[in-house]
């Protein structure tokens, strides 16, 4: 490297959906969105929410940590704005939290509607009484620094997926689904037949209709199937 690395490098604003992109996603479950995106966006399955009842749809504001440290994290709080979803690339990091309860219940009275880490979290307690979704690797009481480098609303990569500023998120218990903001409005058009096919085969499944989970005759082409008994 030449020279002092710049401690923290910050985009300030970004474009984000409207309200009517975004709640074509609301309620979605994350596998009807992945489905929607032809089977892509989702985090490491190792993400996942502190309570199985923790679920969100919001905007992806995002702070870019190096290993230990926070400062990127701390920082973003102040340019988020109610409904964004705070994403810290934390490159998985397993030495040191990246964020507390007390930054959590903080974020939440700004607005922000869930935390997603590529990392760990800490005070367990008081992030679920915080009331805020949050998702991680995990938790651990070890605490991070606040030196940087680091990016606020520049991207990240979390949980293997690229998640830029303005990106539309989704998390339940199964985990989260990112869609970029420049795929959303035609994953939002499939998720509508997604959620279409999924009711009724749902319908047909509790009046005992048996579905085709698999096609025999579509095989003939690749081999066909071999009965052995």
């Amino acid at each position: 490297m030449i020279g002092d690395p710049v401690a923290l490098t910050i985009r300030r604003d970004f474009p984000r959906p409207d309200a009517a992109l975004l709640d074509a996603f609301r309620d979605a479950p994350s596998g009807f969105v992945t489905d929607a995106f032809n089977g892509r966006g989702s985090l490491h399955h190792s993400i996942k929410p502190l309570t199985p009842k923790q679920t969100f749809c919001g905007v992806a504001a995002t702070a870019l940590c190096s290993p230990t440290d926070n400062l990127a994290a701390m920082a973003l709080l102040d340019f988020v704005k109610p409904g964004d979803v705070i994403v810290i690339g934390a490159g998985g990091d397993d030495h040191a939290a990246v964020i507390g309860d007390l930054w959590a219940m903080w974020a939440r009275r700004l607005g922000v509607v869930a935390i997603v880490v590529d990392g760990l979290v800490r005070d367990l307690p008081g992030l679920i009484e915080a009331d805020i979704p949050v998702f991680a690797r995990g938790h651990s009481p070890n605490a991070g620094y606040r030196n940087g480098p680091g990016e606020v609303n520049l991207g990240v990569t979390c949980g293997g997926i690229h998640i830029g500023a303005g990106d539309v998120l989704v998390g339940d218990v199964d985990g989260v689904v990112a869609v970029p903001l420049a795929s959303a409005q035609a994953v939002a058009a499939r998720l509508e037949l997604v959620r279409q096919k999924e009711a009724d085969s749902l319908a047909k499944v509790r009046a005992g209709q048996k579905l085709q989970f698999w096609n025999e005759a579509g095989l003939a082409n690749r081999g066909g199937v071999r009965y052995v008994d």
